[in-house]
This record gives C-alpha cells, structure tokens and sequence, in this order.
C-alpha cells in the first residue's frame, strides 16, 4: 500500500508515493450499490479494526453504488492516489472516456479517499452491494481474499486479462496468499529505498552507504547544526512495520510460519527492529521528535534540508511539492548489514502499491474483465504510472522513458530483484497494528532516554504476538 503523501501502497498516505509513493504508506478512500449477495465470513470484530488501522497506513478507500446489470455500465471506486479527489478525477476521467470509446462500456467514477476505503469495502463484502471494480491497497489482499467478497483471478480470468506473465513477479506476489488464484491484479507498484541529499554528501565528502554501518557513520558525520543524519517516522504504525520486514527480511527473520501463525519475537526480528530503533536511541542520527512523526513530517523534514537521509517509497512529487527541486537528491537501496547474519535474505523492501480488484457479485463479470484488462495494459499502464509517479506492475510498461531516470532505474531494479510482498496471510492488517504499535512504543522509550534491550523488544514482540490471540 502506499503513504498519504503518495500514489499508488500501501504505505504506506503523502506514499503509501506522491499519489502512490510518498503517500501510500499511509493514505486514506467510497460507495455503491448493487444487488444483495453472499455474505462474507471470517472476518472477525479484530481483523475488522487492523484492517482499518493498516488501512490508514498503507493503502485506502471509499463508498459507491452499483450495478445494475447493464452490461454498458461499470462502478470504479478508485483509492485517491492524487494531491486530492479532483486532482484523480482529471487523470482518470479522460481514460475511462478511452475506455468507453473503445468498448462501449461506460464507466462510473467514484475516487474514495483513504480513510473511507477499506470501511466501505468491508462493508460491501459484508452485504454483497458494492462497486463492480475497485482498488485495493495490496497489503489487504490476504485479508479480503479471506472475506470472499472478491472475485478470485483464475487461470480464465488471469487469461481474459493478458497473463501473469505480464506482471513483475513481485507485485503480482502481493495479491493475495500463496497457493491461491490473486485475489486482484497490479496497477501501481512502489518500492522503498534510501535517498539522500546530493549537496550534503558532497560537502561532507561522503559517497551513498553500501551497507547499514556506513549509513549509520554517515549520519553521524552529517547530524550537525540542527541537521540530522536521517529522518523517521517513529510513531507511524505503518512504517515501522514496513521497515521491521524491509529489515527483517535482510536478518532472515519470518514474522509468520509457513502455516500462517504468527512468531513475531524471533532473534532476527529482534535484531532487526533493533538496528532501526538505533538510528533514533543508540546511534542517535534521527531526532528524538522523530518519535512522534506519523504525518509524513519525515518528508518534510528531508525536503527542506533538516535531515540528510529517509527511507521511503518511491516519490518525486513528495519532495517538489515542499519546494525541493528534481536532482537534489539521490536513491540507493537500503542497505543491508555487512557481514550478511546468518540466514539474511538479499531483500531490501517490501512490494508496495495499489492492486485492481472485481467484486465478486458483479453483474457484469465480463465489462469488469475488459476494464482490468484496459487498465492494466502497456499503454496505460505508462500513461497511469507516469501521472502517479509510481512504477507499473507491468514489465513491458516499464520499457517507456518516463521510468528510466536515475530514480526509477534503482526502483526498478529493487522490485524486481529485491522486493518481497508483506505476509500474505488473512490476519496480516493485525499484524501491521500489533506490531507497528510495540514499535511506536519503543520509539517512546528511546525518545526518553530509556534503554532499548533485546529483551524488552522481545517483551513487546512477544505481547503483540497474544494480542493475536494465538
């Protein structure tokens, strides 16, 4: 999912990335109506409220009535990936007119912003009246594949649509558990890397960090004058989750077993959330305020030269809207610690973005599929992607220049090379809640001077982990 400040998360809402990256991470989405339907199960009073709270953090959502069984009308409900409503309303509606000219099919547009998204889709998983089409941010995709409200993407419909093979492996990953048909299709993707101030490197002398080391003694040499080495987001449950697995995975650590239960206080996790912790406690290169950031302030505060570095999705308009200009800064992966522990995994982000999805009592299955097809093809897919900032899922889009800059080159690379999708199980949105929240606390305590140990992060890891209820 994707940032408030972005495109396309999750993750996390600036990202999670400009509509998709800056923003996503954490942004916020609406409603429909359509015939009553089968009611979805499993979700309980708890994946209800995680999901709502990941929902914030990653990805977003809306409200909107249906079908009505034409098959020349479609329901959209698009995630706001743009600066606001209106702003996605003049990138979709001149593509959906396309659409309609192409195929005959008219497309009802209702762009629902983050923090109505996942409300609304629940809500309509629940009473079988929802959009015939809708976006979701693709680190929920397990926990509504669960509901069965959606339709699942098999070999026919993964056909109708051009192909897995189409999609960057990765981001085609992320929607939804292994071992199932996708419970949706990518249509914005985002990566997370570390970028850093050209001129602040220069003037110091310093080339990007290699290895997590480097990057720690470069923020050291570079925290200064009211500068700080790095800026984070300590109190933002969805990125410190997306950077315990961005780090985790470099540590070899598995939130999950292979069976879908929850083991959250391993020796690698703990290590892991340990290092990024640091940053803030131990190695002090992040501000002691940087533990109550949770509105992308972290952005900001790298946008305007207070801090040197900041891990984030990918994003350009996230820092010429604060009035940096392009070439500024610079991206390299985050990176890992050398030597690599034992059992570290050459992964350095998470696969974020926004995945495509049908509502499983459409009355227009076929309308629906053309229009998956339309949005997630190689031409679309450079004319979204480049409106949004974000990269496309679709390899072949990513052919177009627009995604051969410095930037997008490295993003590129990470997501098809060294990006993994968070935990795709059904109880992974209170995951990203029980976990993001023991972090926000440990943030406090380092804030405060307190001592951050391997056992209390333990301690916390282990009480977000009863927090499961298993």
């Amino acid at each position: 999912m994707r940032h408030p400040t972005s495109p396309a998360s999750g993750h996390s809402a600036t990202s999670s990335g400009e509509p998709l990256a800056a923003a996503r991470s954490r942004r916020p989405g609406r409603p429909v109506r359509r015939r009553a339907g089968r009611t979805a199960t499993g979700l309980t009073a708890g994946l209800t409220a995680g999901l709502l709270l990941a929902a914030a953090a990653a990805c977003g959502g809306g409200t909107s009535g249906g079908g009505n069984g034409s098959p020349k009308t479609l329901t959209y409900w698009a995630s706001n990936q743009g600066a606001d409503i209106a702003a996605d309303q003049r990138v979709l509606n001149p593509e959906l007119a396309k659409f309609e000219q192409q195929t005959g099919i008219k497309v009802k547009l209702e762009v629902v912003p983050w923090t109505d998204l996942l409300n609304r889709i629940l809500a309509a998983t629940t009473s079988g009246q929802g959009p015939d089409v809708l976006n979701i941010g693709n680190t929920w995709s397990a926990s509504l594949q669960a509901t069965g409200g959606l339709m699942p993407f098999d070999s026919k419909a993964m056909a109708d649509v051009g192909g897995a093979q189409r999609f960057v492996p990765a981001a085609l990953a992320s929607a939804g558990a292994k071992g199932k048909d996708p419970t949706a299709v990518p249509l914005y993707s985002t990566a997370y890397g570390l970028y850093y101030n050209k001129k602040m490197f220069a003037d110091a002398k310093l080339d990007p960090p290699k290895t997590w080391q480097e990057m720690v003694d470069d923020g050291r040499r570079l925290t200064k004058g009211g500068v700080h080495g790095i800026a984070i987001e300590g109190a933002s449950i969805p990125e410190n989750v997306h950077a315990a697995f961005n780090i985790g995975q470099m540590y070899g650590a598995d939130f999950f077993t292979p069976d879908g239960k929850p083991q959250f206080a391993t020796p690698q996790a703990v290590a892991a959330i340990k290092s990024y912790v640091g940053l803030l406690g131990t190695d002090k290169v992040a501000a002691s305020g940087n533990a109550e950031y949770s509105a992308n302030q972290s952005i900001n505060d790298f946008a305007t030269h207070k801090a040197a570095m900041l891990m984030w999705q990918t994003t350009t308009s996230g820092f010429t809207n604060l009035g940096m200009k392009a070439g500024e800064w610079g991206v390299v992966p985050i990176p890992a610690p050398s030597p690599a522990p034992p059992g570290g995994r050459p992964i350095t982000s998470m696969v974020g973005g926004i995945n495509l999805a049908v509502f499983k009592n459409t009355d227009n299955r076929d309308g629906a599929l053309k229009f998956a097809k339309f949005m997630t093809g190689d031409d679309e897919q450079k004319i979204l992607n480049k409106a949004y900032g974000s990269l496309p899922p679709v390899t072949a889009a990513q052919a177009d220049p627009a995604f051969d800059t410095p930037d997008t080159r490295v993003f590129k690379d990470i997501l098809a090379s060294h990006a993994a999708p968070l935990p795709q199980v059904p109880a992974e949105s209170q995951f990203e809640t029980a976990v993001g929240t023991a972090m926000k606390e440990l943030f406090a305590d380092a804030a405060a001077g307190r001592p951050v140990t391997d056992e209390k992060i333990k301690a916390k890891l282990e009480a977000a982990q009863q927090q499961m209820g298993q």
